[in-house]
């Protein structure tokens, strides 16, 4: 995982908003925005910001369904982070 990549997720992950929704997000599998707007207590053109912000960092990937978009954890990217923030303890 390249240096920039591990700055922009952590920084994506810095927001207590950002965390929320990846928590959302990983009990549903997938969501759609609207979803999102209803388990948080933000409006929607900020949800959408974080979203975009997670999608950026790699932590999300979006989906068209119809004429909505749904959301689910890169998994592949969150475990390479993981295996990166473990590499720090690791002797």
């Amino acid at each position: 995982m390249k240096p920039k990549d591990i700055e922009r997720i952590s920084k994506a992950l810095g927001d207590p908003h950002r965390l929320r929704i990846m928590q959302e997000v990983k009990k549903q599998e997938w969501l759609q925005c609207a979803q999102i707007i209803e388990m948080i207590d933000l409006a929607q053109p900020s949800v959408s910001h974080h979203i975009k912000q997670l999608i950026d960092a790699g932590l999300l990937i979006a989906e068209k369904e119809g004429r909505c978009i749904k959301y689910t954890i890169d998994k592949e990217v969150f475990s390479e982070y993981i295996t990166f923030l473990n590499s720090l303890v690791e002797k």
